[in-house]
């Protein structure tokens, strides 16, 4: 199979002319001058070249030998050293960093993409990067000043790296059962100890310390509290010194990401600082967790975009079977309409997956960049409505999407040599890891759509549909769709209280219809604006688009009224039964 190749085409084609980047960037002021859809270009063009030239040649080597645990130490596989060290040296793990502790300070519209450039690339040598961004975040979210200074620096330039510690054997989703115990200090640090287990990236052997993010409760408090635990506490220099009483106990042996160290953490009176305020832990974390949660969902989109370039590839290789009229002894499968059907569904979705990824980045973008309150506060509405989707809508997809590439690969794509089966085993956990698929649907439907009584859902909806130009077939069936979904919320809504397992009942099948709705609408949005902006490629678009309403849209449908049979269906069969 030939290196997995970046969309850089497409990519520019949503900056430049679906989401006008460079007039959202310009129109604020921490962005303006720093980003623009030059700077854009050339940096996707760096990302697509470094994973393809040094990390995408170690994703099945990686895979294969996987990750070692030997002598209390865990080594990566051959190669990722090199490659990390490259990474540190092109300064990407501080995209998006603030500039004032050394990262670069890109918007998060251009971060989505090189994740997925990435993800395409080895999905579990980008996970190291990711959960160091992450931690970074909550740091300059909610640190002191003294703590920025000193890791920030370390960690925007990736010579230190990040992990986020929260899950304990008897504290999986529901975190009030953490058993880890933080004993204040006179000098204002906090003794901690306890062990936390599913750690990704953990410990490695591509940096010399790894800080990490622990979740805790301190004595006599029934609260949970964040804190900084590093790996080795910075000696007088600010480098790495003496060990800090955080040790690895045992790697996992998993189904996939064999290259993702995931690690048993024990921490033995480890010193470590308060990250927020006292029993507020949760809120800090959830600051890195909404950045995981859309970094994974990019994870199910960058496997995706693997797994379309392989299938589309192969179908237009392998010959098998003759097309009807043909006079070919033999045709290359994508000439049969199942396999055709495969591909365009797989694409389809694909490409308008890449969409809203950019869209929640931009509203990220806006809710942290703009100087206008209003605009921030719309933003961080739509941004607490879009994460749960972009996490969930997106693994459901791409895992969807790398089976049904998978089957277009028949016989040959059950067995190593082709790769799409290390796609698909390394894109199953994204789905369950940074709060389940089942949890991101219950906070969407629960607390995003019913939370305020559907006002921010019936605002982001209307100001979407406005965007549509003109009338047509399209854009009423995707007004009609919408309307219906406005309509069984509201029946969900309307009996929450007096019906308190609604909620968990529906709640993924709600979030797959608005996903399905939304994917509709970018689809729409893509063909009006190529036909206007981009001639070039106006006819794929308009035809892209005629096939995802014909044959994938109408899910939304089956999906709402799978809904309306209400939760008595589910919670009324007889435990014994099961």
């Amino acid at each position: 199979m030939n290196p997995i190749q970046a969309p850089l085409n497409e990519m520019r084609f949503l900056l430049e002319h679906v989401f006008d980047a460079d007039a959202t960037w310009q129109s604020m002021p921490a962005l303006a001058g720093v980003a623009d859809l030059d700077t854009a270009t050339a940096i996707l063009d760096e990302a697509a070249r470094i994973n393809a030239e040094l990390v995408h040649p170690l994703n099945r080597s990686g895979d294969e030998e996987g990750v070692r645990f030997e002598d209390g130490a865990v080594l990566t596989p051959s190669g990722y050293k090199e490659a990390y060290n490259a990474f540190v040296e092109g300064g990407w793990v501080g995209l998006c960093g603030d500039p004032e502790y050394g990262g670069m300070g890109m918007p998060k519209m251009l971060g989505v993409l090189v994740d997925e450039i990435a993800y395409s690339a080895c999905n579990a040598f980008n996970l190291y990067s990711s959960l160091t961004a992450g931690a970074a975040l909550a740091i300059n979210a909610h640190g002191t000043d003294e703590l920025k200074a000193q890791y920030l620096p370390k960690l925007y330039s990736g010579e230190w790296a990040g992990a986020m510690d929260m899950t304990e054997p008897q504290a999986g989703s529901d975190l009030r059962n953490i058993r880890t115990r933080a004993e204040p200090q006179d000098d204002g640090s906090y003794l901690i100890s306890g062990s936390k287990i599913f750690i990704t990236g953990g410990d490695q052997d591509m940096t010399d310390n790894v800080v990490h993010l622990v979740l805790a409760k301190i004595s006599g408090a029934s609260s949970l509290s964040l804190f900084l635990v590093p790996k080795r506490l910075p000696d007088t220099d600010g480098n790495a010194g003496e060990s800090n009483g955080v040790s690895v106990g045992s790697i996992e042996h998993k189904m996939g990401l064999k290259g993702s160290a995931t690690c048993v953490m024990n921490f033995d009176s480890a010193r470590g600082w308060l990250i927020g305020r006292e029993n507020k832990g949760l809120a800090c974390m959830f600051t890195m967790m909404n950045y995981e949660r859309l970094a994974i969902g990019i994870q199910g989109l960058g496997s995706a975009q693997a797994a379309v370039q392989m299938a589309t590839e192969y179908a237009k290789e392998r010959l098998q079977g003759t097309a009807p009229g043909s006079a070919n002894p033999s045709d290359a499968i994508i000439v049969h309409g199942d396999v055709r059907r495969m591909l365009l569904t797989i694409r389809t979705l694909t490409d308008a997956g890449r969409v809203l990824a950019l869209d929640t980045g931009k509203q990220l973008d806006l809710a942290k960049f703009s100087d206008d309150a209003a605009v921030i506060e719309k933003a961080s509405r739509y941004v607490g409505l879009l994460t749960p989707v972009a996490k969930a809508f997106l693994t459901d997809r791409g895992l969807d999407i790398t089976i049904m590439a998978q089957q277009v690969f028949g016989g040959h794509g059950y067995i190593r040599e082709t790769g799409i089966e290390q796609l698909v085993r390394d894109t199953r956990i994204a789905q369950i890891y940074e709060g389940t698929n089942g949890i991101q649907a219950i906070d969407f439907l629960g607390r995003k759509v019913c939370g305020d009584n559907l006002a921010t859902l019936k605002a982001f909806v209307a100001e979407k549909l406005t965007t549509l130009e003109g009338e047509s077939s399209k854009k009423r069936a995707l007004e009609a769709g919408f309307s219906r979904f406005i309509e069984v919320a509201s029946w969900i809504n309307e009996r929450k209280l007096a019906n308190p397992s609604l909620i968990n009942a529906s709640a993924v099948e709600m979030l797959d219809a608005f996903g399905y709705l939304l994917y509709g609408l970018y689809h729409l949005t893509m063909a009006q604006v190529a036909g206007r902006a981009a001639p070039e490629l106006a006819s794929a678009k308009a035809q892209f688009c005629d096939f995802y309403f014909a044959k994938v849209l109408p899910r939304a449908d089956a999906l709402l009224t799978q809904v309306q049979a209400g939760d008595e269906v589910v919670m009324g069969i007889d435990e014994s039964l099961l």
